[in-house]
């Protein structure tokens, strides 16, 4: 099996002030991730699980260490790596005066889909995750969890075959909890592979094959 995330010796040191001392939020960590798994990332909150994001998805350059993925190095083809990946942030991305529909539509714009397919694609999306009846609805008028299920429905209109999903599901009550966690272990059931934070050991023991702790 071929790995979808491969690193070594990643750093991340932050010098906020020169006055200061840097901070260092990852120190040099090794891990991979194969093709077609959830891969639980855990820890404390600072532990470094963001930043790690961050790095991986080309937000942030790392001081040290080489990352691959998808294959791309992530210091020569960052440009690559972010048409192949979806990402998920803990605060959402998406429009508050925008609809649900809206949303996939410029986020596909975005990515360089055919104008022919994008409506289809957030149509379909849109059933997929349960959104259906809330096409038309403002981002902003939302309940969290749709909102949530709205920002992975978004990082999906591309279909990468790799998605960075940090913290999914904190904030959220308990039934859109668990109906993000059906959500999540569908994809990985299509193939996808999923990189996974969260600082919750029984989310973890419920969707990870493997984990990994920062």
């Amino acid at each position: 099996m071929n790995n979808a995330i491969e690193v070594s010796g990643l750093t991340k040191v932050y010098q906020v002030n020169k006055s200061k001392p840097a901070v260092r939020a990852v120190d040099g960590i090794d891990f991979a991730l194969r093709e077609g798994e959830v891969f639980g990332f855990l820890g404390p909150n600072g532990a470094g699980k963001t930043s790690t994001i961050r790095m991986l998805t080309g937000l942030t350059r790392p001081t040290a260490g080489s990352a691959r993925v998808l294959g791309f190095d992530l210091a020569t083809h960052i440009t690559r790596i972010k048409k192949h990946v979806g990402v998920v942030p803990e605060a959402s991305n998406l429009y508050d005066e925008l609809s649900a529909f809206d949303n996939l539509v410029f986020s596909m714009q975005l990515y360089g889909l055919p104008r022919a397919e994008r409506r289809d694609r957030a149509e379909a999306l849109l059933d997929r995750f349960r959104l259906a009846e809330k096409r038309d609805t403002p981002f902003a008028r939302l309940s969290r969890g749709m909102k949530r299920a709205l920002t992975i429905a978004a990082a999906l209109a591309h279909r990468p075959p790799l998605l960075f999903l940090d913290e999914p599901t904190t904030g959220l009550d308990v039934m859109s909890a668990r109906n993000l966690r059906r959500l999540i272990a569908g994809l990985r059931e299509e193939g996808v592979s999923i990189f996974l934070t969260t600082h919750y050991m029984e989310e973890a023991e419920r969707l990870c094959d493997r984990v990994a702790i920062i």
